[in-house]
């Protein structure tokens, strides 16, 4: 979707997770997993990439300290993004990754609803980024790497929101199996 960038920046960081995972097992609790995979994303994927992930999952952490339940995941998307936005810079509708994972979390509000179902919930989530990824290919960027570009010149959906995108399949994927 892009000048090859992206991709690389993001399989950079998918061998150093699957490195760190067969090195040692990931911690069980997730407020520890995420700190320790921003360290990782902030060491390792390098480029404006990695530190949006990195500050995104620090951020994510902190609700889910002490706490596990269903509604500490939302809680923890939220301030994800709240973190992205105060030091990216970017807002929903800039055409970054920031519409993807904003898309997401609205629809992963509905886990703070008692009756929940967390894997229907994130695959509504899931369909909500992708379909918000695709939707950048008509936007103007506001923000990042595109925002240096001529809109005429930008045909494909942006990259860091295709990517978002694929993240979150995967991790659904994921706990699906």
């Amino acid at each position: 979707a892009g000048d090859g960038d992206c991709g690389h920046t993001h399989a950079r960081a998918a061998r150093a997770i699957q490195e760190w995972v067969r090195a040692r097992p990931p911690p069980a609790a997730p407020a520890q997993l995420l700190s320790a995979l921003a360290d990782l994303l902030l060491e390792k994927m390098g480029g404006s990439s990695g530190v949006l992930y990195g500050l995104f999952l620090t951020a994510a952490a902190r609700p889910l300290h002490n706490r596990d339940d269903l509604p500490a995941w939302a809680d923890a998307m939220d301030a994800g993004i709240e973190a992205m936005q105060r030091y990216g810079g970017a807002a929903p509708g800039d055409r970054t990754m920031l519409d993807s994972l904003w898309a997401a979390a609205q629809a992963l509000r509905a886990l703070r609803s008692p009756s929940a179902d967390p894997l229907q919930v994130l695959a509504t989530a899931v369909q909500s980024a992708e379909a918000a990824a695709e939707a950048t290919r008509h936007m103007e960027a506001g923000a990042g790497r595109a925002s240096y570009i001529s809109s005429a010149q930008l045909l494909q959906p942006d990259p860091g929101a295709v990517a978002a995108a694929a993240v979150l399949r995967a991790v659904l994927e994921g706990l699906r199996s």
